[in-house]
């Protein structure tokens, strides 16, 4: 436990040291010369990609600056797939950023900025092991996204959505740094490993800790957009630009799964009967209102948008399977289900809106259902490649999808709990309806526009190897399985050892 050594925390300073530079360049560069900002961005993330998986193949956990921050595995193996994401998310949204001018002379390349600073707070959010710290890294990248949403200024629906998104996420923002105040006001801390502590040892007022739950519990699923704190998702959805909505739906989640991990598996694991009775009717709702409210749904962003609800549904059925009648031998393979189902939400997601970017041209949005028909006359490849989105979505087989919905209801059944795995399938099977109907659209209907499918090179290259990623994954799922289920368990077993 070396609380000096800065070596694990190479990527986040890099990245930050990184970001400023090109911050600087940037401002010298001429709207012609833009690309040089984009190469600049995708280099650094895989310097950071490439720091990060060293020192994951190490599988230490490192406690640094008196355990605020915490590099384990589970931290590095999460910011690898952040950085994934938002390195898709840069590439698939190159040519639709410059089309609508949100990159160009009177911006600049703040897009791509704003981009690593969101990467840089979420790299905080999933290393904090201190409230002060996790709260931080949340407003960092909460910040960055605010600006992100509203970049098109002359855009009416996306000066809305920035709005909506700016309001809801202060008053989410405030209810978790009120519930993190209780906490702290209960315990005498802000270390998560003193806050457990404290739980343990009985002393701490059950009803404050209890309260505070509940406002830390609010506050995280709005971040999730689970029900009932959904309502910012499918105006933020369809109101964003599709690149800013990708990054959106994408990292974002990464992070709110790994901070719930830290407070509340880690942080608040003695009051777990409590937090996960919470997160069960939270992942019920989820599941009902976003699978029903999808079906009827003609604009895409926004059905994804409640796809996304309901998919988040299945993450906290994972995450309150761990702890049964105060036993947790199951805790790793139900985090690391939830885990592994997080990485294949994001991976499907960053797949379906460059899909949508690709059908996107200047001066027009391919933002309606309607808008994909006869895709499979115009492109059979990428009409194949969206199917295997769709399937993933549903949970059909033989995508990575349906094997993370397995995972996280052998979970869910490995509780006892039956009836709330039937509830599960149930509106998997509701929400199957709305995925297949794309598809029939694609292969179906007559095609409204027979116009050339024009995207970069590096997009389409992209593109395909998500697709075929998604499907790869789901025939051998085994690798990144283990690799969710070790980083988890070494993590957990890390912070176990730091408490004695």
């Amino acid at each position: 436990m070396n609380n000096l050594n800065l070596i694990p925390l190479y990527p986040e300073i890099f990245l930050l040291i990184a970001t400023s530079v090109i911050l600087l360049i940037d401002m010298f560069l001429s709207d012609k010369q833009r690309s040089l900002t984009y190469a600049l961005s995708l280099v650094t993330l895989f310097i950071c990609a490439a720091l990060s998986f060293v020192y994951l193949k190490t599988g230490e956990s490192t406690y640094l600056f008196s355990n605020m921050v915490v590099v384990d595995p589970m931290a590095n193996l999460l910011k690898l797939a952040s950085y994934l994401a938002v390195g898709v998310t840069l590439v698939y949204s190159r040519s639709y950023v410059e089309a609508r001018g949100i990159v160009n002379d009177k911006l600049g390349g703040e897009f791509y900025v704003l981009a690593l600073f969101s990467l840089l707070g979420q790299m905080v959010m999933i290393s904090g092991s201190n409230l002060l710290i996790i709260y931080l890294g949340l407003e960092l990248m909460s910040l960055s996204l605010y600006a992100l949403v509203a970049l098109r200024r002359d855009h009416t629906q996306s000066t809305e959505a920035a709005m909506k998104y700016f309001i809801l996420g202060a008053l989410a923002s405030g209810f978790l740094l009120y519930g993190m105040s209780m906490l702290y006001g209960a315990t005498g801390s802000m270390d998560l490993s003193d806050i457990v502590k404290v739980s343990m040892s009985g002393t701490a007022n059950k009803t404050v800790l209890v309260f505070g739950i509940v406002f830390v519990v609010a506050g995280l699923a709005f971040k999730l957009g689970a029900v009932p704190f959904h309502m910012w998702v499918p105006d933020v959805y369809q109101g964003a630009p599709t690149a800013v909505t990708l990054l959106l739906g994408s990292g974002p989640k990464l992070a709110t799964f790994a901070i719930i991990v830290r407070l509340l598996v880690e942080g608040l694991l003695p009051l777990a009967g409590d937090w996960q009775q919470m997160l069960l009717i939270l992942a019920v709702l989820s599941l009902a209102i976003g699978n029903i409210t999808a079906i009827v749904q003609t604009n895409l962003k926004r059905m994804l948008a409640y796809s996304t609800i309901s998919q988040m549904g299945f993450v906290l059925l994972g995450l309150l399977s761990g702890i049964t009648d105060g036993n947790g031998f199951s805790a790793v393979n139900a985090y690391s289900s939830a885990m592994f189902y997080t990485i294949t939400y994001v991976l499907t997601t960053l797949g379906t809106f460059g899909i949508i970017m690709l059908l996107s041209r200047k001066g027009f949005e391919a933002e309606s259902i309607d808008d994909l028909k006869g895709l499979n006359q115009r492109s059979p490849w990428f009409a194949l490649v969206m199917m295997l989105f769709m399937f993933s979505l549903a949970g059909i087989p033989p995508t990575m999808g349906f094997y993370a919905k397995l995972s996280v209801l052998q979970a869910v059944l490995g509780t006892g709990h039956v009836w709330l795995a039937v509830t599960a399938v149930l509106f998997s099977l509701i929400g199957a309806y709305y995925y297949l109907r794309v598809i029939k659209v694609m292969y179906f209907d007559a095609p409204t526009s027979n116009e050339k499918i024009v995207a970069n090179t590096d997009m389409r290259i992209i593109l395909s190897i998500n697709g075929a990623a998604v499907l790869a994954l789901g025939l051998m799922p085994g690798a990144l399985m283990a690799a969710c289920e070790s980083a988890v368990g070494l993590s957990l077993r890390a912070f176990v050892r730091s408490l004695f």
